[in-house]
């Protein structure tokens, strides 16, 4: 699977929380977005263009439904932010989770929930790391 930019990223995200769906309509949410960030609103041909890459990518797929196209992202979520965070980790931090870890919250105040998740994450880690 190749890298999404940020574009087709939101793009990807649409699709995930919306199902199939044609230009028209991701275009519509994508503007309503900008429109209560107050941003310039992005053009139908834009995206458009955008999800005819994303399909030359592999990154969707489209069927026809009249004379429109309905594109369904082909790209898994957690796949896709797998492959990305892969890719973050190695391009910033050298390829240490550590490092990224520490960076993480050393930048964040976690929550005491946020710490029992990490603390329950790290002991099922450990857990399955002894099984092998």
């Amino acid at each position: 699977m190749q890298k999404p930019t940020e574009s087709e990223l939101t793009i990807l995200h649409l699709l995930w929380k919306m199902g199939p769906s044609t230009v028209r309509e991701i275009n519509d949410v994508l503007n309503e977005a900008d429109r209560a960030q107050r941003v310039t609103e992005v053009g139908y041909t834009t995206t458009l263009k955008l999800m005819q890459i994303m399909f030359e990518k592999g990154l969707v797929d489209r069927e026809e439904d009249g004379r429109t196209h309905r594109y369904r992202a082909l790209a898994g979520e957690q796949d896709t932010k797998k492959l990305l965070l892969q890719n973050f980790v190695e391009s910033a931090f050298k390829g240490s989770a550590m490092e990224l870890v520490l960076q993480a919250l050393g930048n964040h105040k976690a929550s005491e929930d946020e710490l029992e998740q990490i603390k329950a994450l790290i002991a099922s880690i450990e857990e399955e790391q002894s099984k092998k």
